[in-house]
């Protein structure tokens, strides 16, 4: 794609990315054809390739972003299945996350619109302060439909019956490995320490049981996701210093093999620290971290996993597009729930994303429902006796439309080799009493 960027634009970094971006497009048209919100709409502006003219005119220009724009780069998901298929290897992510930016600083939004993204920047990535807010969702669940804005019922809509007791599991400390190999920081999160305690759990049994030490580092919390796909830098990058910080003393003072997350739209983001701050003091540091991230599926792919006998549970697999698109990891999970004795099926649609996308079921609710119960419905044609994914909003969200029990691909592989049932497969679904993990 031919671009006209002056000299004076080129000075900025991001602009320079943008157009090195821009110029490896060649209008192909391949990503319409995996692109969640083309197959829903039909509107090419809501394609890959529309989005891309859209944000070239508008750099290119120093425009003030229209309504027009502003709501068809909204309705992208960031799914980046588009990067999956394109053959000229445009970096997608790298272009919409440099308009969401751009129109973050030059477009005035509705207030109703202000005000929403406003709440959720200062909610969802605070566990306690997300805790205080799932339950007020809770108390007004009932009253949802009364809600004059579909995206205030939503909110409401998406509140989970039962919110768990704080793990002390996540709190800063070091777990201690059984024959240990290697030591790891364990990223614990944000929104997931408030809806599922169970993953970061079993996550520090699998991993300690099979050699590694884990840290949960001082300082460490939210990836900075949420309010980054949002355009909102100053707070993500913010938010992402804490971590680079926390994580570096540990490699400094005790050495680190990786750094695990177990939530991949985290893992995408953090893989990518080493971008995001490449103009900023922390660049090498962030760097660092960015080159020992790793999925929990990748680093137990290099532990030695026992092999387990066939248990005839078919497990439906969900990959969660910050999984296999951001992260290009396609089969490390399923080889492990294989490896684990699970019998293990992929819906028809496994390149498709379930409309979760961070903040995207709550922002753009009408998409995402059409997207959720097309994904519900290729699963659920399946016949599972369980669906696994790698993402708690993934789990979130087709959870809230199947009766299939939904748990994270490492629950499935603790209880294979010694943990506990997970809490969603038991009859009542309620957790045991938590027993500490042993430091």
């Amino acid at each position: 794609m031919q671009t006209t960027f002056s000299e004076q634009q080129l000075q900025d970094p991001a602009t320079q990315r943008s157009n090195d971006i821009l110029r490896a497009c060649v209008h192909c048209g391949f990503c319409t054809a995996t692109c969640p919100t083309y197959q829903v709409l039909g509107d090419e502006l809501d394609s890959p390739r529309g989005r891309i003219y859209l944000i070239k005119d508008m750099l290119e220009n120093d425009r003030v972003p229209d309504a027009n724009t502003v709501k068809h780069i909204d309705r992208c998901l960031s799914c980046l299945a588009c990067m999956s298929t394109c053959p000229s290897g445009v970096h997608y992510m790298h272009l919409v996350d440099h308009a969401r930016a751009y129109i973050e600083n030059n477009y005035k939004r509705p207030l109703t619109d202000r005000f929403l993204r406003w709440v959720l920047a200062r909610i969802l990535p605070y566990p306690m302060r997300f805790r205080v807010a799932l339950l007020g969702a809770k108390i007004g669940k009932p009253f949802a439909r009364l809600m004059p804005d579909v995206r205030l019922r939503a909110m409401l809509e998406m509140a989970p019956k039962t919110i768990p007791p704080v793990s002390r599991n996540d709190d800063p400390q070091t777990f201690s490995a059984t024959n240990k190999v290697m030591r790891v920081a364990l990223m614990t999160g944000c929104a997931q320490k408030a809806l599922n305690t169970d993953i970061n759990d079993a996550t520090i049994r699998m991993l300690t049981r099979f050699g590694a030490e884990v840290v949960v580092a001082e300082g460490a919390g939210c990836c900075g996701a949420l309010t980054h796909h949002m355009g909102k830098e100053t707070e993500s990058h913010a938010t992402a210093a804490k971590n680079i910080r926390a994580w570096v003393r540990e490699m400094d003072a005790g050495g680190l093999d990786a750094i695990v997350i177990n939530t991949s739209g985290c893992g995408t983001t953090v893989k990518d620290y080493g971008h995001m701050f490449r103009n900023d003091p922390l660049a090498a540091n962030a760097a660092r971290v960015s080159a020992i991230a790793m999925d929990v599926s990748e680093i137990l792919m290099k532990l030695d996993l026992p092999e387990g006998a066939q248990r005839g549970t078919k497990v439906a697999y969900h990959a969660a597009c910050s999984l296999q698109h951001g992260q290009q990891i396609k089969t490390f999970p399923k080889d492990l729930l294989k490896r684990a004795g699970f019998t293990v099926l992929e819906p028809a649609d496994s390149h498709l994303c379930c409309g979760s996308a961070g903040t995207y079921n709550l922002m753009q609710p009408e998409i995402s429902k059409q997207l959720k119960a097309r994904k519900v419905d290729t699963l659920e044609a399946l016949s599972p006796d369980i669906i696994a994914a790698g993402n708690i909003g993934c789990m979130i969200q087709i959870g809230g439309g199947t009766d299939v029990p939904i748990v994270h691909t490492v629950e499935l592989l603790d209880w294979a080799t010694g943990g506990p049932q997970p809490p969603a497969l038991t009859a009542t679904g309620k957790r045991e009493p938590q027993v500490p993990i042993l430091r």
